[in-house]
C-alpha cells in the first residue's frame, strides 16, 4: 500500500514484484486452466457474435481486482468486464484516485480458438499519467513491463524499439476490418499505399510489444477503451517510441482522442502514419464524440 507521503514511485520500487506476482497467479489460476479446455457453457457473446467472454476474462479479473486494491488501498479498478456489467464505472480514470486498468484476456478471441497471442494487461495511472505497465503473455510465459522514467523490459532486459531500416515498408498492424465501422474503414485506407505494409492486428497488448521490441514499425487503432491501450503505449514510449493521434496529439487515456491514432517506432514514423489516417479521414466526430470507447464488436 502507499504509506503516509508516499509517492506513486516509491509504491513501485516497493511493490512492482508484488504486483508481477498477482498477474502470473491470474493466469495460473484461472486463465491457463481453461486455454484448450473451455466447455461451451465457460464462452459466452457480449455486444455481438465478435464479442466473446470467458470465465477466464471474468474470474482472472476478479482475482486481479482483489489483489491490486488490496496492494493499493485507496486506489479503483477499471476493467473491461466490470466496465461492461456497469458502464459508469469507466468514468473512474476521470478521477484523482490512482486506477488500475485491466483488461484480463486481451485476444479472448484468440483463447478461445486455442491460439497463443493472447495477454493479461495490467497498467497504474493517476490524473491521466501512465506510471507502469505489465504485458503477459501467459501461454509464452513472457512478461514485458514498463515504468515511467526507468524503460521497458521484456523478461528483464531492455527493450529499444529503434527505427525502421531506410527504404522499406512500414510494416502497420490495424484494426481488424471485421471490427470497423464506415468511416474507421476510410481512415485506415489511407494506409494502403505505397511505402507501407498494413495488416489487420492481433491481439492489441501482443502488437504493442512487437512495436516495443522492432518486430513491428506501428500500429493504427480505430477506438481507444483504455484496458486496450494503456499498458502498450506506456511500454512503446519507454522502449523510445512515441504515440500520435490524428490531430497530432499524444494519446491520452482519459479519452477525447481523434481517431484513429498509432503508435510507432519513432516520431518520424509516428507522424507518417498519423497523416496517412487522417488523408483517408472522414471529418465528421469519431467515437470520442459520441461516448463510444470500446473497438466495435472486439474484445
Amino acid at each position: 500500500m502507499i504509506e503516509d507521503n508516499e509517492t506513486i514511485d516509491e509504491f513501485l520500487a516497493r511493490h512492482a514484484p508484488d504486483v508481477e506476482e498477482s498477474i502470473r497467479k491470474a493466469a495460473a489460476q484461472e486463465i491457463m486452466p481453461r486455454w484448450r479446455r473451455l466447455a461451451a457453457h465457460e464462452v459466452d457473446l457480449k455486444t455481438g457474435p465478435h464479442d466473446l467472454v470467458t470465465d477466464a476474462d471474468r474470474k482472472a479479473e476478479l482475482y486481479l481486482t482483489e489483489a491490486l486494491l488490496a496492494l493499493l488501498p485507496g486506489s479503483v479498478v477499471v476493467g473491461e468486464e466490470a466496465v461492461h456489467a456497469n458502464p459508469a464505472s469507466y468514468e473512474a480514470i476521470q478521477g484523482e484516485a490512482p486506477v488500475w486498468i485491466v483488461d484480463p484476456v486481451d485476444g479472448t478471441r484468440q483463447f478461445v480458438h486455442g491460439d497463443p497471442g493472447f495477454c493479461t494487461l495490467v497498467a497504474l495511472a493517476r490524473r491521466g499519467v501512465l506510471y507502469a505497465s505489465w504485458t503477459y503473455a501467459p501461454a509464452r510465459d513472457q512478461l514485458a513491463t514498463a515504468v515511467r522514467g526507468h524503460g521497458a523490459h521484456l523478461d528483464g532486459e531492455r527493450l529499444r524499439a529503434g527505427s525502421p531500416e531506410p527504404g522499406r515498408d512500414l510494416r502497420v498492424a490495424t484494426s481488424h476490418p471485421d471490427y470497423t465501422t464506415d468511416e474507421q474503414k476510410r481512415a485506415l485506407l489511407g494506409l494502403w499505399t505505397d511505402g507501407m505494409a498494413p495488416r489487420a492486428c492481433g491481439s492489441a497488448g501482443l502488437e504493442y510489444l512487437a512495436v516495443a521490441r522492432g518486430e513491428l514499425d506501428a500500429t493504427a487503432f480505430s477506438w481507444e477503451a483504455a484496458w486496450d491501450h494503456a499498458a502498450g503505449v506506456l511500454l512503446v514510449e519507454e522502449a523510445g517510441g512515441t504515440h500520435l493521434t490524428r490531430a497530432g496529439l499524444p494519446f491520452g487515456i482519459r479519452g477525447g482522442n481523434t481517431l484513429p491514432f498509432t503508435a510507432a517506432r519513432d516520431a518520424a514514423t509516428a507522424h507518417r502514419v498519423a497523416g496517412l489516417l487522417s488523408d483517408g479521414a472522414d471529418p465528421t466526430p469519431g467515437p470520442e464524440a459520441t461516448g463510444d470507447r470500446r473497438r466495435p464488436g472486439i474484445s
